[in-house]
């Protein structure tokens, strides 16, 4: 099976359903991009991961992380290699001092597992080609995204600094890492804007 690698460009909320997130997943070398919906804490998971937040109690992720870990089972790479009626479909190459495993698992899980892992993501040839989007398609979704996204976070631009920062402890007290990441980045640029 011909395999491309990929990496997380985007996560950003989906316009189609309530409570889902767009994971945008970008070729290593080349342009095109592959969106997946998946849920909330999946978004949650993969999002800390990525920005080097650390949850105040391990998420489902961290456990089998820690529990592979214990048993000596290393994670080699996890493939996308099929969507059926928009489906995807992900297994992890799992190996041990006994022996070698694929295990089936949904594509938000599998990227997941690789952040934490440190190993690569890749996705078929053959689902690149069914689902994957070029690079004129996304640079529209993406300007239409932003657009919602600006109106959004206008509120965040009207308050203090001091305000997003009381604002961020709150996020990451109830674990709402995107909230967090987002004010994060507000405070960030104001900060550097400010200097």
């Amino acid at each position: 099976m011909k395999k491309v690698e990929v990496e997380v460009s985007d996560i950003a909320l989906s316009g189609s359903s309530s409570g889902a997130y767009a994971m945008v997943l970008s070729e290593v070398e080349g342009n095109r991009k592959l969106p997946i919906v998946i849920g909330g804490a999946e978004a949650q998971a993969i999002a800390i991961e990525i920005e080097k937040m650390k949850a105040s109690r391990p998420l489902t992720h961290d456990l089998f992380k820690s529990a592979f870990g214990a048993f000596g089972i290393r994670v080699l790479d996890v493939i996308i290699y099929n969507m059926v009626e928009g489906v995807f479909f992900a297994k992890m190459h799992c190996v041990s001092d006994e022996k070698t495993e694929e295990i089936d698992c949904r594509p938000s899980d599998a990227v997941a597992i690789a952040y934490r892992f440190g190993c690569p993501i890749y996705c078929a040839e053959s689902v690149m080609k069914m689902a994957g989007i070029g690079p004129e398609e996304m640079e529209r979704v993406e300007r239409a995204e932003a657009a919602a996204e600006a109106a959004e976070d206008e509120p965040a631009k009207k308050r203090s600094i001091g305000d997003l920062k009381k604002e961020l402890s709150q996020a990451i007290a109830r674990e709402d890492y995107e909230l967090a990441s987002r004010l994060r980045d507000e405070i960030d640029a104001r900060e550097k804007s400010n200097s």
